[in-house]
């Protein structure tokens, strides 16, 4: 097996932000899902730390303004978090959960085309996270997913 190229950058997602209407609103939402905002705080941004990788609610404006990108795009962003969880039923349960929190479910649970079972929510800002059951890539004691490592390009 080969070593992956040199790089600069590392080899892990360390922080996803998500452009929002409204910070306190999606803070809120957040926490009703479950999630633990940091002790950093600030009118326009909120973290909240999911295991290791750290999920930021950030104003639209501000963000676009940050990313020196025009803030107008619309409709499918063509990005999805996910959530992972260990069994069907707790798909079930996210989903169930989610929706009681304001969410709207978008995609009920299902078995899907590549072997597992998963739905989807879209927050109060339409961004949308699926919560997923994979057979073939389970959790570590953490509940971190563990991702077969590379093939032997033998």
């Amino acid at each position: 097996m080969s070593a992956p190229p040199a790089s600069p950058l590392p080899r892990h997602l360390s922080l996803v932000t998500l452009g929002v209407a409204d910070v306190a609103l999606s803070r809120a939402f957040y926490e009703r899902l479950g999630f633990v905002a940091s002790g950093f705080e600030s009118d326009g941004v909120a973290f909240f730390d999911l295991n290791g990788t750290v999920l930021a609610v950030f104003g639209r404006t501000d963000l676009a303004h940050d990313a020196g990108v025009d803030e107008n795009g619309s409709g499918f962003r063509a990005v999805t978090c996910a959530l992972n969880v260990a069994a069907e039923a707790e798909v079930d349960a996210g989903l169930a959960h989610a929706e009681a929190c304001g969410a709207q479910i978008v995609q009920p649970a299902r078995k899907v085309f590549w072997g597992g079972y998963s739905g989807y929510f879209a927050d109060p800002d339409g961004h949308l996270w699926e919560v997923a059951y994979n057979p073939f890539f389970p959790l570590t004691a953490e509940g971190r997913l563990a991702v077969p490592p590379p093939k032997d390009p033998a």
